[in-house]
């Protein structure tokens, strides 16, 4: 059985290439199949189906019968291999997936598409020793993966590899700010700060404008415990880009610590307005400082005033730290403004849920409780926290039916929790009393009773 030409550079080609575009054609494969079998044909079109829709096993098994009817074909069978290759990496199946690839680059061994996809694969699973001489096929190809290559070295040790192919780098495409980044990672990995920060400090004096330098400089000097001049860099970047916003994730710090407030705050608004810092940074800032608060009393006042500009954020996160600091400051009142705050911003987010209808309960604000704990269960149907807040809320109002209905339905959801487990029979005969009926009252009565007993002896 033989292929003809046209059809098996397009089957190879367009397969290895882009399996997708290949299926879009309208008709120029089927009109140049020559000698391939109809079996082959169609399960190997049933395999791309099946992996455009995710069904990765379906796909493995139309591949062995499309690998099967390849008969002796070669290029049909490398075909085969490379997608079965695709399939099982996604299945996480790496090793059975390293089989195929290799198999493809036994037969073509300098396949581009092929050895990137055995490279992506390595680097995914972490396996750098593996993906080296892969790179180094690849860079034959396309030089552009010698950063990769010098990547590869950091990350399996061999640093002075990397220093001398990224010296070689800067030299040909010019210094870039990954590259330095990356070695002043080494300088720093290998004990040679001095040397990283001799090289930024040069990189600077050929561009003071030049912002990445100055940021890792000032992590270097604070890094190694030099915290003024670390803090003297951030001034100097300051005063050399008066709009840099980044500077102010070390300058906030640094002003706190010298206990110029004002000056920590106005760097605050600047992180907190700024689209360029990432949620996280934010959040990171905000509870530096709500604990920098607690142990300087003097700056609570200022609390209020920064809010002003964290509010502007819409992050369920500080919503949740705000609401945690007052809090601690036995401002109930005040947290759970935040504490709703952050449900408005993030309705999914359970931990807000349950410390807002703690804290509803806690206030005497039943009605409240029962409705959050209603949306709540609408979203967690088996968390039984929300079934018993509910039915705690309900026999506080007096509803007594519907107390004992969503207790009831909420053990249902208890599993090894016997603390919580005592405090459900105990609101249960609390709602069996209300409603009048003394016997179930006191049946309940004597579980959470014996469960009391049990809990202590675990206790102790």
């Amino acid at each position: 059985m033989k292929i003809k030409p046209i059809f098996l550079s397009l089957l190879i080609f367009g397969f290895f290439c882009n399996p997708k575009a290949m299926c879009a054609q309208d008709n120029p494969l089927t009109d140049d199949l020559g000698n391939v079998s109809d079996s082959f044909q169609d399960n190997f079109f049933e395999a791309l189906k099946q992996k455009g829709i995710e069904n990765y096993e379906l796909a493995l098994n139309a591949l062995e019968k499309a690998e099967v009817a390849a008969g002796d074909n070669q290029a049909n069978k490398a075909v085969v291999y490379f997608q079965k290759g695709k399939n099982l990496a996604f299945l996480k199946r790496f090793e059975d997936a390293e089989k195929n690839y290799n198999l493809v680059l036994e037969w073509s061994p300098n396949r581009l598409d092929v050895l990137e996809a055995l490279y992506d694969m390595y680097y995914d699973t972490k396996n750098y020793k593996a993906a080296i001489p892969l790179v180094k096929k690849l860079i034959l190809q396309d030089t552009d993966y010698k950063e990769d290559l010098a990547n590869l070295y950091h990350r399996t040790k061999q640093y002075d590899k990397a220093l001398i192919l990224l010296d070689e780098l800067d030299k040909e495409w010019g210094e870039t700010t990954y590259r330095n980044a990356l070695k002043t990672q080494i300088y720093r990995r290998t004990g040679n700060t001095e040397k990283a920060i001799n090289k930024l400090e040069e990189n600077i004096t050929k561009n003071p404008k030049s912002e990445q330098e100055y940021l890792n400089l000032i992590y270097l000097y604070s890094d190694q415990g030099n915290v003024q001049k670390a803090f003297d860099i951030a001034k100097e970047l300051l005063k050399q880009q008066p709009n840099s916003q980044l500077v102010h994730l070390a300058l906030y710090k640094f002003y706190l610590d010298d206990g110029d407030f004002d000056k920590a705050i106005t760097s605050m608004q600047v992180i907190f307005s700024s689209n360029l810092i990432e949620s996280n940074s934010k959040n990171s800032v905000l509870k530096d400082f709500l604990i920098f608060t607690n142990n300087n009393p003097t700056l609570k006042i200022k609390v209020d005033g920064l809010i002003t500009d964290v509010l502007e954020q819409d992050n369920s996160q500080v919503f949740l730290l705000l609401g945690d600091y007052y809090l601690s400051e036995s401002n109930k009142e005040k947290a759970l403004f935040y504490y709703k705050k952050g449900i408005d911003s993030d309705p999914d987010n359970y931990g807000l849920i349950k410390n807002t209808i703690l804290l509803q309960i806690e206030l005497e604000k039943y009605k409240d409780a029962i409705l959050l704990s209603t949306d709540g269960l609408e979203i967690f149907p088996a968390q039984p926290l929300l079934y018993l807040v509910n039915g705690v809320a309900n026999n506080e109002l007096k509803n007594a039916e519907q107390a004992v209905e969503i207790l009831e339905m909420g053990l249902d959801y208890l599993f090894d929790d016997p603390k919580m487990e005592y405090d459900f029979y105990q609101q249960l005969s609390i709602a069996y009393t209300l409603k009048e009926n003394a016997k179930k009252a006191n049946i309940y009565y004597k579980k959470a009773t014996q469960l009391s007993i049990t809990n202590q002896k675990t206790d102790h």
